[in-house]
């Protein structure tokens, strides 16, 4: 029982870190135009995130719990293990200013723990390749459909003065960035519900046929909101100045098909990174104004932190494993 409360309190600090390292894909565009400040974006993130469990229903949570690892290799140091690593590589690449992948920070690492564990046998290759596979769809779905939004809205507001337009898509922006965050919330804290979920059945106090408890769902809600209310700071920068400059009506594009592809892969059951999602979508926003408006020189560290997060989160999370064996023998 203690190595159960130890780690639902590690999914919930992890949760904690998600909102905190992720605040800025919710908050960088709309803070970066001017729209809100950012505590009253962070404000506004926070209560969009808590409230994402009032619309999407819990598939991600069930991929997280049962379409990763197989059940041969499912204990609770392989659940503590990848936690651990998720939490490490977050708190780095915050500290670094590089937005990564939360959900394949935490998918590398029972990968990790999990091969240790019980070898390749122990890995939901399919799942695996499905959720891996979005490192690349996600943001180039984002990318594109940001590229034709803009292009739209530009021709649309073609012959109105910059000035309405800046007023127009001030107000507008709030509607995007509060559907990006409810996007945020939808699929980033199933994650964690769905750790919760899987160490309770290991330990015979819930079956795979039990609904999520609602206690689980709000503690998951409540430490990502927590955590997007504390925001990080550094890589609020990246996103919203480094990779292109944004104008109020490219943050609305931006947001928008953000917001379109988190709902699509939450309402199939996909882990996605709201960070690719994101800056999918502000690379498609600059690109539509030319090859130059786009800083690609951050755009591929951040392109190498996106590659490395499964691989460096796995030879963490396997890592740990060994610790806890050694810890607890």
């Amino acid at each position: 029982m203690t190595f159960l409360i130890l780690i639902i309190g590690l999914v919930l600090i992890f949760d904690f870190i998600n909102g905190f390292h992720d605040s800025a894909n919710s908050i960088a565009t709309i803070v970066s135009t001017r729209v809100l400040s950012p505590i009253a974006a962070v404000i506004m993130a926070a209560f969009c995130n808590f409230m994402a469990f009032t619309i999407f229903p819990l598939k991600v949570a069930h991929t997280m719990g049962n379409g990763v690892i197989n059940p041969d290799a499912q204990n609770m140091t392989v659940i503590a293990s990848a936690l651990v690593a998720a939490i490490i590589w977050n708190l780095a690449t915050w500290w670094w200013g590089l937005p990564s992948s939360s959900s394949h920070t935490l998918v590398g690492g029972l990968i990790g723990a999990a091969y240790v564990h019980s070898g390749v046998s122990g890995i939901i290759f399919s799942g695996v390749l499905k959720i891996t596979a979005f490192i690349v769809i996600a943001p180039l779905i984002g990318m594109l459909t940001s590229f034709i939004i803009s292009t739209v809205v530009v021709w649309l507001c073609r012959k109105h003065s910059p000035s309405n337009v800046d007023k127009l898509f001030r107000r507008i922006q709030i509607l995007s960035a509060s559907l990006f965050s409810l996007g945020h919330g939808g699929n980033d804290a199933q994650k964690s519900m769905g750790i919760i979920w899987l160490a309770l059945i290991l330990k015979g106090l819930a079956t795979t046929e039990d609904p999520i408890a609602l206690w689980i769902i709000l503690s998951c809600q409540s430490a990502i909101a927590l955590g997007t209310l504390f925001g990080g700071w550094r890589i609020v920068k990246t996103m919203g100045q480094k990779i292109t400059k944004l104008k109020p009506f490219e943050g609305f594009c931006a947001e928008t098909s953000g917001a379109l592809t988190l709902f699509l892969a939450t309402h199939f059951g996909i882990p996605v990174s709201t960070t690719h999602t994101i800056t999918g979508a502000i690379i498609g926003v600059g690109a539509r104004k030319g090859v130059s408006a786009v800083k690609w020189g951050v755009t591929t560290k951040i392109f190498w932190s996106w590659v490395l997060t499964i691989p460096i989160s796995a030879t963490i999370g396997a890592g740990m494993y060994f610790f806890f064996n050694w810890i607890f023998l």
